[in-house]
């Protein structure tokens, strides 16, 4: 069953009027565009991802989600929403996900050069205690034990100042990935202290994990099939 083109593309909701937010193709839930992924068909019948909202030419935008870009791959969906056959990667959720830990660790470097990121765990350690921390960075591949220790002093210092709002953790990047993006060996913690970088880094880290999460039905999406659409 076809879906109204203009619900799921760039012209928003009306279908004359680009408004704020846009209907994700698979879960037809209406969100800001921070939420969503975007793509576009390039000249060749590529679908390819606009991580940034930049790239010319009708978009189809997608929930934030890797089972959500591989359940429109096999639904058909790209095709649908632009009406046109497209080429669409074997392995666009993966491709998806390389470009957005790229981002992450582009911005993790930003804040780093801004003095924002203090690593290791005797610094991170240091920087909870002073209560200037507004995030814990962790390396996805880090100790349970290191990690756990200083979740547990940084959720009772922040605790103590901000009630009811929950710290932030991040988990996102591996070690290798850190270190890179840092300029030094073997990056496992890290807090991160206030600053326009540092947000900066936070919001491109919570998309990522947002992309890597599986939840509700999308979970039960099909792994991604063929490699062309026809409309």
């Amino acid at each position: 069953m076809g879906q109204d083109v203009r619900e799921v593309t760039d012209a928003g909701q009306s279908g004359t009027v680009a408004g704020p937010e846009r209907t994700c193709v698979v879960t037809r839930a209406v969100l800001a565009p921070d939420e969503l992924i975007r793509f576009v068909r390039a000249p060749d019948g590529q679908i390819v991802p606009d991580l940034t909202h930049r790239l010319p030419g009708r978009g189809v935008w997608i929930t934030c989600s890797r089972v959500a870009v591989a359940a429109a791959h096999t639904t058909g969906a790209f095709a649908r929403a632009l009406r046109s056959p497209v080429v669409v990667p074997e392995d666009l959720p993966d491709l998806v996900d390389r470009l957005l830990v790229r981002r992450s660790a582009e911005a993790l470097s930003l804040a780093n050069k801004a003095g924002l990121v203090h690593a290791g765990f005797a610094k991170t350690e240091a920087v909870i205690s002073s209560g200037q921390c507004v995030a814990l960075i962790h390396a996805s591949d880090a100790a349970d034990d290191g990690a756990a220790k200083l979740d547990r002093r940084f959720r009772a210092v922040w605790g103590e100042r901000n009630q009811g709002d929950e710290p932030a953790i991040v988990t996102s990047l591996a070690s290798a990935e850190l270190s890179l993006a840092m300029g030094r060996s073997n990056v496992v913690h890290a807090a991160l202290t206030n600053g326009g970088a540092g947000r900066h880094f936070l919001k491109e880290a919570g998309r990522l994990q947002r992309y890597r999460a599986v939840t509700g039905a999308l979970a039960r999406s099909p792994k991604t099939g063929a490699k062309t659409e026809k409309a």
